[in-house]
């Protein structure tokens, strides 16, 4: 009985050696050197302008900067762009545009431009880590559209003396059934801006304004703004509207109107568009009933 006590108890003490269980003892190490070049889960892509609205990712058309992001140094690594065509389903398409790429921490992440293009267009920014392997997709919409509106400009009597001119968004297709005030066709309406200037605000500097706004605000949509009392003499007042409209991934258009305006009585107003030139987009300003029409 003694001799099979002693034969269990060998039995049971070589077990715990084997398993290493024993108090005291430590698990084998990992590998201390796994091979750098053996890829992990797909990694972080990010393209300079992209914003992600209603779960679908846009990217701004245009030259754009992508960044890929590993957990682990890897190579080789390659990346394109392009849509999901029929001819290669899986894979990636052979028309789609392969990027060039820099890395500069041994392949942790990688950068590269690349020229973005289309009205809102979707496609797929495809990486690649070995030439046998499935790639990594990222779906995208490409935004080049710009936004519009269409605004409603008022003029009014103030309490003591001189104009308020007020600005408001109307519904720009009253028969649809979700008619919308601003409107952008891709990643959406984001703000506007209104300055109102006393005298021309471009000259060869175009984009950037060269007077200080006399009225100005800003907000999202719907556009409303009433500004404080213009113009005290009983001379014809000439003041230059400059909307701004910009959409979620940062495409922008400029509305820009002439008004004209007599102070004392205020109950007439003429509009004009600017002469075209590379200053100025087509305006989409109306006026209120009793006002005279667009020229």
């Amino acid at each position: 009985m003694k001799k099979l006590l002693l034969v269990l108890a060998i039995v049971a003490m070589a077990s715990f050696l084997f398993v290493g269980c024993i108090p005291g003892g430590t698990t084998p190490d990992p590998d201390p050197d796994p091979d750098p070049a053996v890829p992990g889960d797909c990694p972080t892509v990010s393209v300079t302008s992209q914003v992600a609205v209603a779960g679908k990712n846009y990217i701004k058309a245009g030259t754009q900067t992508i960044t890929v992001t590993f957990a682990v140094p890897t190579a080789p690594v390659s990346v394109y762009v392009g849509a999901a065509l029929k001819d290669n389903p899986d894979g990636v398409p052979t028309l789609a545009e392969e990027v060039v790429l820099y890395t500069a921490d041994g392949g942790l992440t990688y950068t590269g431009t690349v020229l973005f293009d289309g009205d809102c267009d979707e496609a797929y920014i495809y990486v690649l880590t070995c030439d046998t392997c499935a790639p990594c997709k990222y779906p995208y919409t490409v935004d080049g559209l710009p936004p519009t509106a269409q605004v409603e400009i008022c003029i009014a009597e103030c309490d003591c003396e001189g104009c308020e001119l007020s600005f408001t968004s109307i519904v720009t297709d009253p028969e649809c059934l979700d008619p919308t005030e601003c409107e952008d066709d891709c990643s959406g309406f984001a703000s506007w801006s209104i300055d109102i200037y006393d005298e021309h605000p471009f000259d060869e500097c175009c984009d950037v304004p060269c007077a200080l706004p006399i009225a100005y605000d800003s907000g999202v949509c719907p556009i409303d703004f009433t500004t404080a009392c213009l113009g005290t003499s009983d001379k014809a007042e000439t003041l230059y509207v400059v909307l701004t409209l910009v959409d979620n991934v940062g495409n922008s258009t400029k509305k820009l109107a002439t008004i004209v305006f007599t102070p004392d009585t205020c109950d007439q107003i003429a509009l004009t568009n600017w002469p075209a030139d590379t200053c100025v987009d087509t305006a989409d300003f109306i006026l209120c009933e009793d006002a005279e029409p667009l020229t």
